[in-house]
């Protein structure tokens, strides 16, 4: 039998704060989600979860020590630098 161990995994301080920042210059209440690593036991297959951030009801994922957030799923990314003029636009 498969047995999959599920460990929540907490979201960076320091991505937090950047994030609620723009949130706060684009006037948005962001909802934070954290990821998870999924292992498959006595094998080395694992799968890590992204973070999901929810602002203005889009969806984005984002990574612990990455500058680049998703959007909706992992095939659209833009730098988080970015973030507050797409969310503005959108």
């Amino acid at each position: 039998m498969i047995n999959v161990i599920k460990q929540e995994i907490d979201i960076e301080e320091s991505l937090r704060k950047r994030l609620e920042i723009i949130c706060d210059f684009c006037n948005a209440t962001p909802t934070f989600i954290n990821g998870s690593i999924r292992r498959i036991d006595k094998t080395n297959l694992s799968y890590i979860e992204p973070h999901r951030i929810i602002i203005n009801d889009m969806t984005f994922l984002a990574f612990n020590y990455s500058n680049e957030i998703y959007i909706n799923n992992l095939s659209k990314k833009i730098k988080l630098t970015e973030l507050e003029n797409y969310i503005k636009s959108h």
